[in-house]
């Protein structure tokens, strides 16, 4: 069977999106067939696609083709009948080219009663869809109760464009199962006529009113479908409110300002499943999500075989609005996910609003208890709160970014090499905290030493007013086991911190005007760390940076004799391994190399350990296996075993007395919370721990171990570029090549395109080519990264292991688990990679 739908653009931008349709078809034809009249003069519809053939999920098959009349709804209530003929011209259209029903969308039925018309006029069935865009509407409600775990019953719904044909339906279904209705309708309107549509045994559970602004104040729950759109003001939503916004153009008018505490749900949509086919598809590429109801039934008709005037006129009865809702389900339409603004709403975004629906002293209100709920539901309650006050209160991309990655954790426990989330799901953490957990999880003796300073009294801050004691003491045992002339420590609360008063000090010790980096560093997002970070993606937004600041490339000692020479250098920043650059290990000798350049030049030498130290590579210090002696050494990550925010910066005698050792300058660079006593104690114990477990020599055994077998299974796999790093701070260097993938799909789309499109893309101006040369190169790197972070989300989903890739190459997956970690734990670590690499090898080149 075949089926023709007019549809309409619903807005100014959809209208000319039309006219972009309608001039690329026409200009197709023109170059494949030449020139004529008839091609470029007016039409009364506008082609948009064909669908041949549709197969459902249980079989069935039908075609049709889907054309706009290019109006939008203001357009048309100008003139109703100018537009009811053009409606039936359509049908008949549609009828000559073989359609056996014609589904009418939006505007096109629904005023002035045209659908009505168009029936009597039309010489084949024609049908408004509004039963299965009730339908969906209805369930789309039912999912939010669900998903809030509300009851319905307790719960007050605004019907919204009461009795129209849409709500007259949705308010019957929701009557039925218990629910209380405030019923808005038209101002002016005879309330005994509405009532009239309510049957009586219902009617005391409904008020009427003719005011939406009525229902503000009391209710959170709304249906709409008016007509006549833009009759809710969002600004005066109570917060948790949802909108099932049925009508188009829709009618819920967007607010002056945004608001993150409402939902506005896309109503009386649909979505095809997987086993539905929507004619020829590519890469699961098809129109097929969020169909408005209205083009779905008309399908789903038309996959029954029924040519028949199914939604027709104001009444809708429930058992055919239930009728089609079960036909369409049957043949794969659902009425989920559920969108806003055409956008997808995560489940978890929704139940996240049953925040809104407790009491202030936080008992459930008006709660119909899930069948068997079991502490896993409030695991996942508790892990709903924290996405969406992350979202809320902190950063909303970020909060996107992990969804989208399934990377939302939310971890309840950590203990050890091991994260517990919210639901009681045991994660193997080889991220570490990005370098901050040597010790693992919550390490006992550090938490035991930081729970008998507090259990004691002991004073805390006292900096600045007294000689804190551990803080003294920590200060001696950092610069013992430093060595290298390093005798002075400066405390702070972060590794950018550290690296700031490395500078600090370098341009008062050394006031020479240039600072030098290497490229591709990453020293911290504070400014002046940010002055010396290697990766134009973190600085560009923040220029003009600290002035003076100059790359060279990391493991170019000509490149940096050549700068030094200049004789106006004060300070040359560098990391042992480049961690954040993707685990970069220098030459050998390139760092023995820096020195010698930076003291036969009379610069500084500040060595950035914050990722590197504390037996990360197998050293206490990875600047030790060269031999190094630094001016200026910084600290930070694990120092205090990951409990407590601490950095230190080290430094030789020579430079901190010439930078500070006066009446004027030697408190010209402090820190309130830097250097308390309780960050002391921590990075004390942490020491012990490191030196009596012998972490440093575990990392380097372990890390030589683990690097083997990841070369090995690595060897099968060509994506999979490197494995690198020293100790346990390791890398896996991914190089799924996809240059050139974008630019042959285009070209193989002009070629099989009819006409000659290739002419065209000559033709296009020079600065557009540019642009779409530019962005084709944009998307194959894209590709890469996307390739890498899958990786990540499989050893997460799949196997329940930890990754994460590197802040200057997301082609990168950091390993750097904590020094703690046993054979076993590597082992499973290998054996998931080996999995994933095998179930990713369908990309291999």
């Amino acid at each position: 069977m075949k089926f023709g739908f007019i549809a309409h653009p619903t807005s100014i931008g959809l209208k000319r999106y039309v006219k972009m349709i309608d001039m690329m078809e026409r200009t197709s034809r023109d170059l494949h067939d030449g020139y004529s009249r008839e091609l470029w003069s007016r039409r009364n519809l506008v082609p948009f696609m064909e669908f041949a053939p549709i197969r459902s999920a249980c079989g069935a098959e039908c075609a049709g083709w889907v054309q706009y009349l290019p109006l939008t709804a203001e357009e048309m209530l100008d003139e109703p009948q100018i537009i009811l003929r053009r409606v039936v011209e359509g049908v008949e259209q549609m009828a000559d080219k073989g359609a056996d029903l014609v589904g009418l969308g939006g505007f096109t039925s629904i005023i002035g009663r045209r659908a009505l018309e168009t029936a009597k006029r039309a010489s084949v069935p024609v049908t408004s869809g509004n039963s299965l865009t009730s339908y969906a509407g209805f369930k789309g409600l039912r999912k939010v109760f669900e998903l809030m775990r509300l009851d319905p019953e307790a719960h007050r719904v605004a019907v919204v464009g009461f009795p129209g044909s849409i709500c007259l339906a949705i308010a019957r279904m929701l009557l039925e199962i218990g629910v209380c209705l405030d019923l808005v309708h038209r101002p002016g309107a005879n309330p005994d006529d509405v009532l009239s549509h309510v049957p009586p045994e219902w009617r005391n559970r409904v008020t009427l009113t003719g005011e939406v602004a009525d229902r503000y104040p009391v209710d959170r729950f709304f249906v709409a479908a008016t007509s006549t759109g833009g009759v809710i003001d969002a600004d005066r939503l109570l917060p948790g409110s949802v909108v099932i916004d049925v009508g188009l153009p829709r009618d819920v008018k967007r607010g002056s300002q945004r608001r993150d505490d409402i939902l506005v749900i896309d109503g009386g949509c649909l979505t095809g499943s997987g086993a539905v086919r929507l004619g020829t598809e590519s890469m699961n590429f098809s129109v097929k999500q969020q169909l408005n109801g209205c083009l779905a039934e008309t399908m789903v008709l038309a996959l029954e075989g029924r040519a028949e005037r199914f939604s027709i006129g104001r009444e809708l009865p429930p058992e055919k609005v239930a009728e089609i809702g079960r036909i369409a389900e049957r043949h794969g339409f659902v009425p989920y996910p559920l969108a806003s603004y055409g956008e997808r709403l995560a489940e978890d975004t929704i139940a996240s609003f049953r925040r809104f629906h407790l009491k202030p002293n936080g008992v459930r209100a008006h709660t119909a208890p899930p069948a068997g709920e079991t502490p896993a539901a409030d695991g996942r309650d508790s892990r709903l709160q924290t996405i969406n006050r992350y979202r809320r209160h902190i950063n909303p991309m970020m909060a996107d970014f992990l969804h989208m990655l399934h990377c939302d954790h939310v971890f309840a426990k950590g203990e050890g090499c091991v994260l517990t989330d919210t639901e009681g799901r045991r994660f193997l953490d080889m991220v570490a905290g990005y370098g901050c957990l040597n010790l693992g999880h919550n390490p006992p003796v550090v938490v035991d030493a930081l729970q008998r300073f507090l259990a004691e009294g002991q004073p805390n801050f006292v900096q600045y007013v007294s000689l804190p004691e551990r803080t003294a003491l920590l200060a001696e045992r950092l610069c013992e086991m430093a060595g290298g002339g390093l005798q002075r420590a400066f405390f702070s609360n972060s590794g950018a911190e550290a690296i700031e008063a490395a500078i600090k000090l370098a341009k008062a010790a050394n006031p020479r005007p240039r600072l030098l980096f290497a490229e591709n560093s990453y020293h911290g997002k504070t400014l002046g760390a940010l002055s010396v970070t290697g990766r134009d993606k973190h600085q560009r937004v923040f220029r003009p940076l600290l002035p003076g600041c100059f790359g060279v490339p990391f493991g170019d000692l000509q490149a940096l004799e050549r700068e030094l020479a200049k004789g106006d250098v004060s300070a040359f920043v560098v990391e042992p391994i480049q961690g954040e650059g993707g685990v970069i290990v220098p030459p050998l000798g390139y760092l023995a190399g820096v020195q010698d350049l930076c003291r036969r030049f009379n610069a500084l030498l500040i060595v950035d350990e914050v990722q590197t130290g504390l037996g990360r590579t197998g050293r206490m210090l990875a600047s030790q296996w060269d031999g190094l002696e630094p001016d200026v050494l910084a600290l930070s990550k694990s120092l205090s075993g990951g409990l407590v925010p601490i950095g230190a910066t080290l430094s030789k005698p020579e430079a901190w007395d010439t930078a500070y050792a006066t009446a004027d300058r030697f408190l010209l660079h402090t820190s309130t919370f830097g250097g308390c006593n309780f960050a002391a104690v921590a990075g004390l114990a942490t020491l012990d721990c490191l030196i009596e477990q012998n972490l440093p020599a575990r990392a380097e055994e372990l890390g030589a171990y683990f690097k083997n077998e990841l070369t090995r299974v690595a060897a099968d796999y060509p994506f999979v570029a490197e494995v690198r790093g020293r100790g346990l701070m390791l890398a896996i260097q991914f190089a799924s090549d996809f240059r050139g993938c974008v630019a042959a799909s285009a070209k193989e789309f002009a070629t099989r395109l009819p006409g000659d499109w290739h002419l065209t893309w000559r033709f296009l101006p020079d600065a557009v080519r540019d642009d779409l040369m530019h962005a084709m190169n944009k998307m194959e790197e894209t590709l890469g990264e996307m390739f890498c972070m899958r990786f990540v989300t499989k050893l997460g989903n799949d196997h329940n292991i930890l990754t994460f890739v590197t802040a200057n190459s997301s082609t990168v997956i950091r390993i750097q688990p904590p020094l703690i970690i046993t054979r076993e734990q590597i082992d499973a670590f290998v054996r998931a990679f080996a999995v994933v690499c095998d179930e990713m090898s369908t990309f291999l080149d």
